[in-house]
């Protein structure tokens, strides 16, 4: 049988401000990424989200990424490796603190927005995020962009003695390089439910996703990743999990996809 595992951004709120559909999302989902603070998230919203994420069966996954609430973490920065480092352990260790309160045990690491997309483009940064998360837990999978970057990624994870998993975006539009078209750009995120059901369907069975100019790319992906702040999230997480079990492709935590 084929497996797929389902991911989330998740505890993204902030304070009083509430950003996503976190409740209704994790029903639908096997791993959620949950931020640690430094992007989004606090420290409540933290403990919050794992206990959530614990009583619905759900992986814990820390979602790591620049100093930058103001910017959403979509924003580069310019750190040395040494900053990145630390940046990385502090979160990662964070979170996993609230996973040892709640009584389960942090599943992944998934870099945010501008580290995500720095750390598959510079090794530099890619070997900070490695080590970062050996010297926290060197069990903990490390997620990156499924495609041909990626590969420098799993290189150096493999390097460091991390597992890499491979992740695609069932609701981005993509390059015929197998990169994610800018958000600044027209159609970068698609918000159809049935389109973006589809498209996860054909990653996750034939390791394939249509790019903008209508070339099939090859993907290699153990895991899928949906939204949670885009206004259709709900209708799009479920009809992704509804139409892959409708297919016969089990839908599990990335430990075990």
């Amino acid at each position: 049988m084929q497996k797929i595992d389902l991911n989330c951004d998740m505890g993204e709120s902030f304070g009083a401000y509430k950003i996503g559909m976190d409740e209704s999302v994790i029903k639908y989902i096997t791993s959620a990424n949950i931020a640690c603070g430094w992007h989004a998230g606090d420290s409540l919203v933290m403990d919050k989200t794992v206990k959530m994420a614990v009583e619905h069966g759900v992986g814990v996954g820390a979602h790591p990424g620049y100093p930058d609430l103001l910017g959403f973490g979509r924003r580069n920065m310019d750190c040395t490796a040494d900053e990145i480092r630390s940046y990385v352990i502090s979160q990662v260790g964070a979170l996993q603190a609230f996973c040892t309160v709640h009584g389960t045990r942090l599943q992944h690491v998934k870099p945010h927005g501008a580290l995500y997309l720095t750390a598959v483009a510079n090794e530099t940064v890619a070997r900070a995020v490695a080590e970062a998360i050996v010297s926290v837990n060197p069990n903990l999978l490390y997620v990156a962009l499924a495609g041909a970057k990626g590969e420098m990624v799993r290189r150096i994870g493999n390097e460091a003695g991390l597992k890499t998993v491979f992740e695609a975006f069932p609701d981005r539009a993509y390059t015929p390089e197998g990169n994610l078209v800018s958000r600044r750009e027209p159609g970068a995120v698609i918000k159809d439910p049935a389109t973006v059901a589809q498209r996860a369907l054909r990653m996750a069975t034939k390791g394939v996703v249509i790019a903008i100019d209508g070339s099939s790319v090859k993907l290699e992906a153990q895991t899928l990743c949906v939204h949670g702040d885009t206004p259709s999230a709900l209708d799009l997480v479920r009809n992704i999990r509804e139409t892959l079990e409708a297919e016969g492709v089990a839908v599990q935590p990335m430990s075990k996809a």
